[in-house]
């Protein structure tokens, strides 16, 4: 692994790393004691340099903030108690606010596809330290698709859960309303099982709920939703491959509905366009007027918008999304699971310096309304274009749909892709 990750050099996907010598010490201190009770024995794992780690700084991207954690998030302390071994902290967009990798003062590493695409974001360094096999997995965050967007476009698995279902205690928040901690792996099973592990109720987070106790999976094929408006940018070969995956997938379900996805989109149109990122001011405000030259413009421009919103405007938003979560609701007595492109087109790093805003926006369309309306998802890789570039499919489903979700994925995706 140290090998791996020496040989790639400074490929902008790492802000620190644990020290070689702990890491062997931490391996001999597992070998003593063997893998019995260890469902994570060994296996090591990245985490994005929002959450903490003890003994590593957590800098979110921007080096004023950084502070010296005394204990570890809980997620990161859950799967070392399962004896996997945490190797370093990742880079990210600024405060885990974009959705491209390209707003980082640590570099913008570039997609394992090449070609100059970036990496997705806000996750991008744990995403590419799993797709370039520098670690087994990794832990980012998904407040508008962070943990989605960059496993399209490094052809991997990312696993958003359903809010509050893994604790986001020692997790800087960008939304904390809607913030998740998600999971980047090879493939359904290692997503499936670092999940298991992540999954419980934390009395440290205010925002942490239990999974209902649910009856055992029927077995029956599941109900396939497909949107029937979807919009790719105008990149004809991503829309080619979709469709090839969506007819795929909806063979081999029971049945195929087609929906709107305006409703979707106007709902995550609220995220950065509306009331709620006054939620990302309101963790950043102070930091922000003490540090005005210390963040990104970018960054510093988008968080700073929520200056613009009253109390009257969030309340009118509550009340649209209300009724946009009613009308999502009413989609699950038809479908099991709603399958969209994960991004509808891919971009450069040079196209997102043209136009850093629009495109990020781009890449948000079908990601950033899954928070705000309770819904759990997980991106799954599906194929490349014919010039080489990745497409992602994302499944989504109703809160605590999860391990629901992996199934179909297994079910209806991965033989189709």
């Amino acid at each position: 692994m140290l090998a791996r990750i020496a040989a790639r050099g400074d490929d902008g996907v790492w802000i620190s790393l644990v020290p070689a010598a702990a890491l062997r010490a931490r391996a001999d201190e597992l070998a003593a004691r063997g893998p019995a009770g260890l469902p994570l024995y060994a296996v090591p794992f990245a985490v994005k340099d929002n959450i903490d780690v003890a003994g590593l700084p957590t800098t979110a991207a921007c080096p004023a903030f950084a502070r010296s954690p005394a204990a570890d998030a809980t997620a990161v302390r859950r799967l070392l108690d399962a004896g996997a071994i945490v190797v370093g902290k990742t880079n990210l967009d600024q405060f885990a606010t974009g959705l491209t990798g390209a707003r980082s003062p640590y570099g913008t590493p570039e997609s394992v596809f090449g070609g100059d695409l970036v990496p997705g974001g806000s996750s991008s360094g744990s995403a590419v330290a799993v797709a370039a096999g520098q670690v087994a997995f990794a832990l980012g965050t998904d407040t508008a698709g962070s943990g989605r967007v960059p496993a399209a476009f490094n052809g991997i698995v990312g696993l958003k859960p359903t809010r509050g279902l893994v604790s986001t205690a020692g997790v800087v928040p960008a939304c904390r309303s809607l913030d998740c901690v998600s999971v980047f792996a090879h493939d359904l099973a290692d997503a499936a099982a670092v999940l298991a592990v992540l999954a419980a109720p934390d009395p440290a987070d205010p925002w942490s709920r239990s999974a209902p106790v649910r009856g055992r999976e029927s077995g029956a094929r599941a109900r396939l939703a497909l949107g029937e408006d979807l919009d790719f940018d105008g990149d004809d070969a991503v829309a080619a491959r979709f469709a090839a995956v969506a007819d795929a997938a909806g063979r081999r379900a029971a049945g195929v509905v087609r929906v709107p996805t305006a409703p979707l989109r106007e709902a995550g149109d609220l995220l950065y366009g509306g009331p709620w990122v006054a939620e990302r001011l309101a963790g950043l405000e102070s930091f922000l007027a003490e540090h005005p030259d210390d963040v990104l413009p970018v960054t510093r421009a988008v968080i700073e918008q929520g200056a613009g919103h009253s109390a009257v405007d969030a309340f009118r938003a509550l009340h649209r999304l209300q009724e946009l979560r009613a009308w999502t609701d009413r989609l699950w007595q038809r479908a099991d699971a709603l399958l969209l492109p994960t991004v509808p087109t891919t971009f450069t790093r040079a196209e997102v310096a043209e136009q850093p805003v629009a495109r990020n926006l781009v890449l948000g369309r079908y990601t950033q309304f899954a928070n705000l309306l309770d819904l759990a998802a997980v991106a799954v890789p599906a194929g490349t274009t014919p010039d080489g570039r990745p497409v992602g499919v994302t499944l989504l489903g109703p809160a605590f749909s999860d391990d629901r979700l992996i199934h179909i994925a297994r079910e209806l995706i991965e033989e189709a892709a």
